[in-house]
């Protein structure tokens, strides 16, 4: 009898448990849900102002829409672009007005929830691979005017592939979840202490320009860590240098270089753009200079502002170097130093000096290695230096040892530790949809 009662007892539990469970998921739903907005028939060409959409031509240059939603060699905002996550691949959506396959049945209020709060018209929750974390705090007249801006674009037939994501982030309500944790709603604050202009660029770098989402480091979640703000990234396999007081530039930045580097992607005393950077240039060449002033006054601020005092001399240990990394001086003479080398013709080009190279600075080899490995092209109408890629022409081994060779020339930084798995990683990331 008392076996019996005992069995009775434990079905009771787990049937409690069970109904706990449903009880739960069932909740878990219900938190996710979100109701589909009607479609609309696509606005006409009437239903904006010129204004309107010119400036939502700037905000979308700003934010750098075309960059991630158009693919290679595709129709610019068509979307189908494969973005690498460490949770599988996503393909970016159709932002323009077809009615089928992009946000031609959108009405403004649905993109505004989708920019703020990562919900489809459809109720769908979006992926984080839209910055939405960022763009929430964006005002809605500036999001109604870059609706505008995307109504009037030339309408598009292409549907995105499906995603490829890691069982079981292909369920969308998990987002609800994710949203929980790391989507903070508000505006961007004013700093009354601060000049328009610093509020400005504050208000576009939290808000369209989403620098934070490469530059600040991010957690197993994919989230950023919001107590690390612009300490530092990897996009692309590539990695965005800190922006604030740990910046590895040789020399600190100033509002001038900074707004030059930003719309012509070199600056002579820094870097060149290189990798994702490189199309961030490309838009911000395309809009009116104050707005990209703003956003380096914003960015320099967080850097420890212009500097002051006599600028150090630049490093060159070539000796010391070619004697600890004998295999990379050999490869660097023959394979960089027509270049790079002293008194090389190509210095004279605008090409800034590798002890002034940021990647070769930085605390991790990524910017570097990928640099060597894919090259680097002009952002700007082909204007800048061009550095051909040696993936095919070097194995991980050598570009190793000529980046070991470099940081010891060229800086006064520590040894990267395990290089050619560094490098290794790099041409894997590289490789990547």
């Amino acid at each position: 009898m008392l076996g019996r009662l005992r069995q009775i007892g434990r079905g009771r539990a787990v049937l409690a448990a069970l109904l706990m469970g449903i009880a739960g998921a069932l909740f878990a739903l219900a938190l996710s849900w979100r109701p589909a907005i009607a479609p609309i028939t696509p606005p006409s060409p009437g239903s904006f102002t010129p204004e309107q959409v010119a400036r939502g031509a700037v905000l979308a240059k700003i934010g750098d829409c075309a960059v991630c939603h158009t693919r290679d060699n595709g129709r610019p905002l068509a979307g189908g672009r494969p973005l690498a996550t460490p949770f599988g691949t996503l393909y970016s959506d159709n932002l323009t007005p077809d009615p089928e396959t992009g946000i031609g049945t959108w009405s403004a209020a649905a993109f505004r929830r989708a920019m703020k709060d990562g919900v489809s018209r459809t109720g769908e929750h979006l992926y984080p691979a839209l910055p939405y974390e960022h763009f929430t705090h964006v005002r809605d007249a500036d999001l109604d005017a870059l609706y505008a801006f995307l109504m009037m674009r030339r309408p598009v037939h292409e549907a995105a592939p499906a995603n490829r994501l890691i069982f079981p982030l292909g369920f969308r309500p998990l987002l609800a979840g994710w949203k929980l944790l790391f989507l903070h709603h508000g505006e961007t604050p004013t700093d009354s202490s601060r000049s328009a202009e610093w509020n400005r660029g504050a208000y576009l770098v939290e808000g369209l320009g989403h620098c934070g989402g490469c530059h600040t480091p991010r957690n197993l979640a994919g989230g950023e860590i919001r107590s690390q703000a612009y300490a530092g990234g990897i996009a692309e396999g590539w990695r965005a240098p800190p922006l604030n007081a740990a910046n590895p530039a040789a020399r600190k930045w100033t509002q001038e270089a900074l707004v030059t580097y930003l719309r012509t992607g070199i600056s002579p005393d820094h870097s060149a753009a290189a990798g994702p950077m490189g199309p961030v240039v490309d838009s911000l060449s395309q809009v009116p200079e104050s707005e990209v002033r703003a956003i380096a006054a914003y960015i320099v601020s967080k850097m420890g502002g212009s500097p002051s005092g006599p600028v150090a001399p630049l490093p060159d240990h070539a000796e010391a170097a070619a004697s600890r990394f004998p295999e990379g001086a050999v490869l660097f003479a023959g394979a960089c130093a027509g270049c790079h080398g002293q008194g090389a013709p190509m210095m004279g080009q605008g090409r800034p000096l590798l002890s002034l190279a940021t990647a070769l600075r930085d605390t991790e080899p990524n910017s570097a290695a990928q640099a060597i490995l894919q090259g680097i092209e002009p952002p700007v109408a082909g204007r800048g230096p061009k550095m051909p890629g040696f993936a095919d022409a070097l194995t991980d081994r050598q570009i190793a040892a000529v980046l070991g060779y470099a940081r010891a020339r060229y800086t006064d930084r520590p040894d990267w530790k395990k290089l050619p798995a560094a490098v290794a990683k790099a041409r894997k990331e590289g490789t990547q949809p």
